[in-house]
């Protein structure tokens, strides 16, 4: 028989974001608990406090783990040397592509409340966070100046768009991804974007 290979800190502590994710996708965070996600981990308890101090903490990391990760992606996809009407649809399908194979991480970071007062404020804290850097990005996007609180607003309708289009796209698997790329162009590229560019 085999001896089961021992994980590193780094590979376990990917196991419990990674389990962890389900559990509050599916339970928001006051129905979520530590036990459960150990479970899921496949460690105990004290193995995943070993990697976080409290579920608020790991709960911001996750929060912090995809706001990073579309940031990324907007920031790979929007730039270049490719026409603006090349790169837009590309970073919009990007991103549907994110919310289709991360479902469980995007209904967790898309969800507006978290029913729990210190959670409520670390989801509104990194929203408030994934905004000004949206903002920035818009900024290196358009060709007149705008200053920062003007971006921001910008910022915030496509965030808001986008986020209240991943939350009915939950609600309606069935719709191919294709779809919800062509809806969101007719919306923010008839729009702002096709304006900014």
């Amino acid at each position: 028989m085999s001896k089961r290979q021992r994980l590193s800190a780094p590979e376990r502590r990917e196991l419990i974001e990674l389990a962890a994710i389900g559990v509050f996708a599916e339970r928001g965070f006051r129905g979520a608990s530590m036990d459960e996600i150990a479970k899921r981990s496949g460690v105990s308890v004290p193995v995943v406090y070993d990697h976080f101090a409290s579920k608020l903490d790991l709960y911001r990391r996750l929060l912090e783990r995809s706001r990073n990760a579309l940031l990324e992606m907007w920031g790979a996809h929007l730039f270049g040397d490719d026409p603006a009407e090349e790169r837009i649809p590309r970073a919009i399908d990007a991103w549907a592509r994110f919310v289709e194979d991360n479902r469980d991480a995007a209904r967790m970071y898309f969800r507006e409340a978290a029913g729990d007062a210190e959670a409520d404020a670390v989801h509104k804290e990194i929203r408030e966070q994934a905004r000004v850097a949206l903002g920035v990005l818009l900024g290196r996007l358009v060709d007149e100046p705008r200053d920062q609180e003007q971006l921001e607003m910008s910022g915030e309708v496509i965030r808001a768009g986008l986020v209240g289009l991943a939350i009915w796209w939950h609600e309606h698997p069935h719709v191919p991804r294709e779809e919800i790329v062509r809806t969101a162009l007719d919306v923010l590229w008839s729009g702002y974007l096709r304006e900014a560019t």
